[in-house]
């Protein structure tokens, strides 16, 4: 298997954080055999010296000359630039990206430069939810969606901000190896394999100083996840109006109270299938679907796979041919 060619240009005012994060977690994958998946590169449009957000600068072994036969090119978030002033490109970088064929990434507002480069017109992408009145008012040919964490587009991914990268980096370790390889480099590094929900649920929250939040029916409803929960139940909880309590629930968690139980149902099925040698049947009920065709419904709008499918990504083959006798 050959390794795929990454390379990562670091533009002025790069964001610390978010150019480290391609070598980390893309740079990180292994086969079975630890054999490396990719090779990740770091360039600037000169080779020269480029000072980052962070305040320090990074000096890279590599020029944009290097983009020209990656196989990925990622475009970390930055602070400044023409691209995220005014959406146009300076010279140098226009010559940089034009005609490059190959696989175009964003991290944050690394968005700014591939629509300022037009990759991005008339094509679905995401960006930080802080900047995205801006870009769109930069850029209103983009189809932004300033909810999700990121935007899988085919040869152009875009993702929202800083921990959002992370997200991207593992989805094309998962896209490109499975999800196997891409388990194993989120352990590695400590962190989930995979988020649910979209940016909404960090924005900042409106503070309703009008009473209690909504978390102690939220812990109460943890608790019987396993039972049908109503709207209404939730809000008699809560000693609220259904109306109220919708609107406090949203401005608290940035979910809809039917989404978030939802969410939480598939968090606490994905658990069980990883640990434990459960039927199919048993999770189903345990996790408050009901039925097994209703869990398999929510796991594969929420992670593209079928139970069976994502047990087997956790565990061998040999347990799993034990769980299929119970499925």
């Amino acid at each position: 298997m050959s390794v795929h060619e990454v390379a990562v240009l670091a533009l002025p005012t790069v964001v610390a954080f978010e150019l480290g994060l391609p070598h980390r977690f893309l740079g990180g994958a292994v086969d079975d055999d630890e054999r490396p998946l990719y090779r990740v590169r770091v360039a600037t449009l000169d080779g020269g010296p480029v000072r980052t957000s962070a305040g320090y600068q990074v000096l890279p072994d590599h020029d944009a000359s290097i983009l020209r036969t990656a196989g990925t090119v990622i475009v970390p978030g930055i602070y400044g630039g023409s691209a995220k002033e005014r959406g146009e490109l300076e010279p140098e970088l226009a010559a940089a990206l034009h005609g490059l064929d190959t696989r175009m990434v964003s991290i944050c507002t690394g968005a700014f430069v591939l629509a300022a480069g037009g990759l991005l017109d008339h094509r679905p992408a995401t960006t930080h939810w802080m900047h995205a009145a801006a870009f769109r008012a930069l850029f209103p040919a983009v189809l932004l969606d300033p909810d999700v964490l990121y935007v899988d587009d085919g040869d152009v991914l875009t993702s929202a901000g800083n921990a959002a990268g992370i997200d991207l980096c593992l989805h094309l370790v998962r896209r490109d190896h499975g999800a196997a390889v891409a388990n194993r480099v989120a352990r590695r590094s400590v962190v989930a394999p995979w988020r649910d929900g979209g940016q909404s649920q960090f924005m900042e929250p409106i503070p309703d100083p009008a009473g209690p939040g909504t978390a102690p029916t939220r812990a109460w409803a943890l608790e019987r996840i396993d039972r049908p929960l109503t709207l209404a139940d939730l809000a008699a909880h809560a000693s609220m109006s259904v109306r109220t309590f919708t609107r406090r629930f949203r401005d608290e968690t940035g979910l809809s109270p039917a989404r978030w139980l939802t969410t939480q149902r598939v968090a606490l099925a994905r658990r069980l299938l990883e640990s434990t040698d459960l039927p199919v049947e048993r999770i189903a009920a345990d996790a408050g679907f009901g039925t097994t065709t209703s869990l398999r419904q929510h796991l594969h709008s929420a992670i593209g796979v079928a139970p069976l499918a994502y047990r087997r990504t956790y565990r061998g083959t040999d347990e799993l041919s034990r769980t299929r006798a119970n499925a």
